[in-house]
């Protein structure tokens, strides 16, 4: 009979960390939360460590690496917000522990660094609908086989937009999402493309695929979560309910799999499924974060954190949707790349990079 699972919850007050107890309450001889952390929702997290009987919280992104050397801990599900999860990421795979990855930062930021220590199959498990599907196309198979990866985008709430219309949306019109349910900085990348940009870095890292093999398709529906394309013309597909408790699960169980945390897709009642070229024209961001991932070295750790100051920007109603673009591709024209080498490193670039885009901003309001 196999053993539970001890897991620690690194934002576990968040979209994923939520949804990732609800897989743990239906696998209770499967599964138990070793430790719990949170950002700032305190109360939240509280009621979470007394519904699971979970001894071990911890509040902020340094805190919660604590929780990592604990006793009894297999998994570190790390659904931190931004750049903060690096830390955290690197530090599990160095205590020898399965990384569940939801940070999508981390692999973009650090990928040259975290890549290397996860040598085994399994250590690094993404949670991520795109990542997962494709994870698991690749399951059995060659690597010498593969064409190309075919990253699914759902085209966000403004597709189909012109530049001109995206001028004066507002946040509340960005954080409504079509087919998902997510935390507001990461529905706003949605609606920029630039989560798919993200996408794109992370399966470079992940699948050890040239960028010019991983390609970006839309497929409104959400239903086709993404597909692996092979050299004798083959293409598998990974489709599914819309529910991220599937990818987490599979993160949780692997090399099992378990009983369906979700309904099923019935394919009776699908309809349609539609596809199209992502508009890098007008949706830049998609094509910022290509340019910076085929760069590499130290440009994607700015492009991303310039992309976490527009964004917050934005959210609080300080720039225009447009200027999160534009505020990524300055930062990216001013910083003079380097080898990737330190976490420390990677730091010090990310703050640059944020003085930059503060800057940039600030120019915007007073223009």
């Amino acid at each position: 009979m196999m053993s539970s699972k001890g897991v620690v919850i690194l934002g576990s007050t968040g979209s994923i960390g939520c949804q990732t107890l609800d897989v743990v309450s239906q696998n209770p001889d499967k599964l138990h939360v070793v430790g719990l952390a949170c950002g700032t929702r305190v109360s939240d997290m509280q009621r979470q460590a007394q519904k699971f009987s979970v001894r071990h919280t911890a509040v902020g992104a340094d805190d919660a690496l604590d929780l990592i050397d604990l006793d009894g801990v297999d998994i570190v599900v790390n659904a931190l917000v931004g750049a903060a999860g690096l830390r955290a990421s690197y530090k599990t795979l160095m205590a020898g522990k399965t990384l569940a990855l939801a940070n999508k930062e981390s692999l973009v930021v650090g990928g040259d660094l975290l890549m290397p220590m996860a040598d085994k199959p399994g250590r690094l498990m993404p949670i991520d609908s795109e990542h997962g599907a494709i994870y698991q196309c690749l399951m059995g198979e060659e690597a010498s086989h593969v064409r190309r990866l075919w990253v699914t985008a759902s085209g966000g709430p403004f597709r189909g937009m012109t530049t001109d219309q995206l001028k004066n949306v507002t946040a509340k019109e960005a954080l409504a999402h079509p087919t998902w349910n997510m935390g507001p900085k990461i529905t706003i990348d949605s609606s920029t493309l630039m989560n798919k940009g993200l996408e794109v870095i992370e399966a470079h890292h992940l699948f050890d695929m040239p960028y010019e093999r991983i390609e970006v398709v839309v497929q409104p529906q959400s239903a086709i979560h993404s597909m692996v394309e092979y050299t004798d013309g083959s293409v598998k597909a990974h489709l599914g309910t819309t529910d991220m408790r599937i990818p987490i699960q599979f993160a949780l169980s692997y090399p099992e799999r378990w009983d369906a945390p979700v309904a099923p897709l019935d394919f009776r009642e699908l309809g349609s499924l539609e596809f199209a070229a992502p508009d890098t024209k007008t949706f830049r961001c998609l094509a910022l974060a290509r340019e910076a991932g085929k760069t590499g070295g130290t440009l994607p750790a700015v492009m991303n954190a310039a992309n976490e100051v527009a964004v917050g920007a934005f959210l609080q109603g300080e720039c225009s949707f447009l200027d999160i673009a534009a505020c990524v591709e300055d930062a990216m024209e001013k910083h003079k790349v380097q080898r990737v080498e330190s976490i420390e490193q990677l730091q010090e670039v990310d703050m640059d990079a944020r003085r930059c885009a503060l800057n940039y901003l600030s120019d915007c309001t007073a223009a």
